[in-house]
């Protein structure tokens, strides 16, 4: 039987691992102690309470995500308000407002009389035709007519989509993005995120299910290189002092981060290329006492979009409110205690009067967490660097949300690339 040896456990391994488990033996190798990546939970010992390592809001027009959770039945583990709602609030202004979206394609919310963004113009929506015309060296700045509809909507959201400033950022990747998610209608925008925690709708469920079907979950197994042989095909894996030799019919998905796909590939595919600028998030979660329960449409939501500030979304979770801040390299030098001041009275400014327990004036226990590394730079430049799921090696394919999918770092992108590997090496049409 053919036998398919996953390297990594993150999204895009564990999306690969799930399409084969019917169709051949898999092992998946994870070097850490739990699968997951960045998409993962934990129980943090300092706030005494169950925490995602970030914050992660997915829209219904998420087909390979809908798809991955239905395999894994997990599919009823997201929750949203069933509408393409989004409450939002404006720091500088003290302002707070909802956008609803139309239901069809037509941009009627966009109308004056509309749920529309506080300010704006009908005319700023040529921003979004600049994006679908954009090529591969527009940047999103490029494309973005000045006016509140940018500022107060479509800058905030590129950011979040891109993990890179709208200067810097590929206005083809946010394009690609606005094709299937905001082109389509409000139907495909409905937002939606875990009920528990990242790990028991995304990790959980699939480690379970590969085992089920006699899969293989190795964790703490680091592979430190791979044996090519003669015949341009991966022939063995070295796990330290252990090697796994390969059959004839045995495939290899290498699902790591770009530096440790570097390492292992380079080597044995001339002229390899992946991203290497990266971009950090930074995340706060705050534990409250008791748990917290809000009025209106952000308790109907459960998360509110921020601008004009360092906040960017707020997620109310139970005793948690956690913060995410994205393309965060900008705030490398600022100390922690800074952003947990910060943070916390812009906090207290959004949520606090929509909360039905008042808030502390000084922060609760928190914790902060710096993701380094948490995605590649969305520059045209480092999506020219991104490799194909296939490789000149015959039984070897390439996964991760760095792989090129034509979106930019995303939990969409990671589940789709773990397709594309398994399509790539013929196992699946």
């Amino acid at each position: 039987m053919t036998h398919i040896h996953i390297i990594g456990g993150g999204l895009a391994g564990l999306s690969a691992a799930v399409e084969l488990t019917a169709r051949a033996r898999v092992t998946v190798y994870e070097a850490g102690p739990a699968c997951g990546g960045r998409a993962r939970s934990y129980f943090d010992k300092a706030l005494g309470a169950r925490i995602d390592n970030g914050n992660h809001l997915l829209l219904s027009a998420n087909e390979g995500v809908f798809r991955y959770l239905g395999l894994i039945g997990a599919h009823d583990s997201l929750v949203g308000p069933g509408a393409p709602v989004f409450p939002w609030f404006d720091l500088s202004a003290n302002l707070a407002w909802t956008l609803r979206l139309s239901k069809g394609k037509a941009p009627f919310w966009a109308l004056p009389g509309g749920a529309r963004v506080p300010g704006m113009k009908f005319s700023e929506l040529r921003s979004l035709f600049n994006l679908l015309r954009a090529n591969d060296e527009t940047r999103v700045s490029d494309c973005l007519v000045p006016g509140m509809l940018s500022e107060r909507l479509l800058e905030p959201f590129a950011v979040s989509a891109l993990n890179t400033s709208c200067e810097e950022g590929s206005a083809k990747l946010l394009a690609n993005v606005v094709r299937q998610s905001l082109a389509l209608g409000g139907k495909a925008c409905c937002p939606w995120y875990p009920r528990e925690g990242l790990s028991e709708s995304f990790v959980d469920p699939a480690v379970a299910h590969i085992r089920t079907m006699r899969g293989e979950v190795r964790n703490g197994a680091r592979v430190s290189a791979l044996e090519v042989g003669p015949v341009g095909r991966v022939t063995g894996l070295r796990l330290g002092d252990e090697r796994i030799a390969l059959g004839p019919e045995d495939a290899v998905i290498l699902a790591v981060p770009a530096p440790v796909a570097q390492s292992l590939a380079a080597p044995h595919i001339v002229g390899f290329t992946a991203p290497d600028q990266f971009e950090s998030i930074v995340n706060v979660h705050f534990c409250l006492p008791q748990t917290l329960q809000a009025r209106g449409v952000v308790g109907d939501t459960g998360f509110v979009g921020v601008v004009g500030g360092i906040t960017e979304w707020v997620f109310i979770k139970d005793r948690i409110l956690s913060v995410t801040v994205s393309a965060a390299n900008r705030y490398n030098e600022i100390s922690n205690d800074y952003l947990i001041e910060t943070i916390w009275r812009e906090v207290c400014q959004v949520v606090g009067p929509v909360l039905m327990t008042a808030l502390p004036e000084q922060a609760p226990p928190v914790r902060l967490v710096r993701e380094k590394r948490a995605t590649f730079a969305a520059t045209p430049e480092q999506d020219r660097l991104r490799p194909k799921a296939a490789t000149p090696l015959s039984n070897l394919a390439l996964a991760g949300d760095w792989v090129q999918t034509g979106l930019p770092s995303t939990i969409e992108g990671a589940i789709r690339s773990g397709v594309q590997a398994t399509r790539a090496l013929g196992l699946v049409v």
